[in-house]
Order: C-alpha cells, then structure tokens, then sequence
C-alpha cells in the first residue's frame, strides 16, 4: 500500500489549519458550498439566468395579413369553402384557416399550392395580383 493514504489529514477548524501551516505541512481548504440559504448563494444564478435570456432564440416568422387576405379574397373570388381550397391542395382545413389569419409559419410549398389553386400571387412583391397562366401550344 502507499504512504500517501496514512499522511493525508483532514482538518476541520480554524486553529488546527493555522498550526499545520506552521509546522510546514500541506494543508489543501476546500470551501463548502450552502444550499439552503438563498441570500448566500452569490451571483453564479444570475449570470446563469442572463446567459439562458441572451441565447433565446426568436420564434419564427408568421404569415404576412396581407397574405392571408389575398388567399381568403381569392378564395371567396371562387366561391369555394376553407374545406374545399384544403381539400384541392391537399391539406387539412385548419391549415387554411390559420393561414388565412396570419398564424401560420410559411412553407413555400403550400404557397406554391395555394397560388396554383386559386390563381393569385402569395409570394414577392406584388401579393394578390392575378397570376398570369402561360398557355400551352
């Protein structure tokens, strides 16, 4: 066995550190840490909080209002119901209707549907135009 084991000591007060200081021995302190009393836990939480707030990330964009009229314009241009426009695209009705009031989170693809179904641009600049069809000959 090794020595190391019988010559490390455990020292617990003040005065018995004090005195192997002095005799020359190694004397390691280690500094407990409360945690029951909540004044004297320093600012290790605070940082921690500031630290969790700084990297939030933001939630994503929603659909423009604009976006959502000229889909509920285009829409009612038809005559057709949320379910019906769903149904076309392949999509649950409750899809169109958080579109249609701006809760939705973009996808490209049902856009992409949306403006081949009803025919009125959803994406760029110019929001509800007509979309001009190219005719095939």
């Amino acid at each position: 066995m090794s020595d190391d084991w019988d010559s490390k000591t455990v020292i617990g007060f003040k005065r018995q550190t004090a005195k192997a200081r002095r005799t020359g021995a190694v004397v390691g302190t280690d500094k407990k840490m409360s945690t029951g009393n909540k004044a004297n836990q320093g600012t290790d939480h605070q940082r921690i909080a500031k630290l969790d707030r700084e990297n939030e990330v933001a939630p994503p964009a929603k659909i423009a209002p604009s976006v959502g009229r000229a889909i509920q314009d285009g829409r009612m241009n038809l005559k057709l119901s949320q379910k019906d426009v769903a149904q076309k695209v392949n999509e649950k009705p409750s899809i169109i209707q958080d579109y249609e009031s701006g809760k939705a989170i973009p996808n490209p693809q049902i856009l992409g549907k949306l403006e081949r179904v009803l025919g009125v641009k959803l994406r760029g600049s110019d929001i509800g135009k007509k979309l001009e069809t190219a005719k095939k000959s």
